[in-house]
């Protein structure tokens, strides 16, 4: 099987790219070798790799920044999605794309289902979104995961911008009011090669097409989580955390005060997933050489 993943050096591409290690031939792409804001270089590059399975792991995610660069975001989260899309559909692949928490409002009590009203209050929520219906709209063999909170050991992302501020700050504020799941990019990864791993042959993903929410275990806020990062981190200087509001951190974009998703569709069809505590630790231990 001939596997080709998208957005080679972001969090979920460079974990994907040890995860899908003996499940085929892996081809990882990054922007310098294909530009998802041409929608021909996509094309002209599926098919000649013809790849049975399309992993696009590859996203505009600058949150704030689209506030202002809405047209960037909506090529690489939608246009660009609905090329692949159609492509795969041409090649008779299998598509696996991410989205994110982001599509919804923040204001249900609870865990949102897949089938809850969309309603994002971000530029970047509504590409994402946009990308979601074009895929839809293409139709043919496709798995939509929802994630939240991504983190690990690469990129940029919460866990990394906690530890490097820790350098230098005595005290950090925290935003204590939004509640999620931080989710490390090994979580996803190594969720989608055992989805991968199990359905032997990508048709038999066919019958599963749709959208699924694919976060860790349990949920907590940002303050929380930091505390947590730094409970497990060895770090010389341990910053005092103070919890503020989000009103009190305003951001160009809006976030969701609750992101919290349920996955009990995805673990009723595919396994279970760690609880976020418990992944943070291991990736801790990882940063730290403590385990591979």
């Amino acid at each position: 099987m001939r596997i080709l993943v998208l957005g080679r050096h972001g969090q979920v591409g460079t974990a994907l790219t040890q995860s899908l290690q003996g499940l085929g031939e892996l081809i990882t792409l990054d922007r310098a070798q294909l530009d998802l804001s041409n929608p021909d270089a996509i094309r002209t590059v599926l098919r000649e790799l013809q790849p049975q399975m399309i992993i696009n792991a590859a996203a505009y995610t600058a949150v704030d920044a689209a506030e202002l660069d809405a047209a960037t975001a909506f090529q690489i989260n939608a246009e660009a999605p609905r090329v692949i899309a159609e492509e795969s559909e041409r090649l008779g692949a299998t598509l696996i794309h991410y989205s994110t928490d982001y599509v919804f409002d923040g204001g249900k009590q609870g865990a949102w289902m897949e089938d809850d009203a969309t309603a994002p209050l971000s530029v970047y929520g509504r590409s994402k979104l946009a990308g979601e219906h074009a895929i839809t709209d293409v139709g043919g063999t496709h798995l939509i995961l929802r994630t939240s909170w991504v983190y690990g050991l690469h990129s940029k992302n919460f866990l990394l911008t906690m530890l490097k501020l820790a350098e230098t700050r005595d005290e950090l504020a925290i935003v204590d009011d939004q509640i999620g799941a931080p989710t490390w990019a090994v979580t996803i990864a190594d969720a989608t090669a055992a989805i991968i791993r199990d359905a032997g042959e990508p048709s038999q993903l066919a019958a599963l097409s749709g959208i699924y929410h694919l976060c860790a275990g349990g949920h907590t806020s940002w303050f929380g989580f930091a505390q947590a990062i730094f409970a497990h981190a060895s770090v010389q200087r341990q910053p005092k955390l103070r919890p503020i509001t989000t009103a009190e951190y305003p951001t160009p974009a809006k976030r969701p005060s609750n992101s919290m998703l349920n996955t009990d569709k995805f673990r009723h069809t595919f396994g279970d997933l760690p609880a976020w505590d418990d992944a943070l630790q291991t990736c801790m231990q990882v940063r730290l050489g403590l385990i591979a």
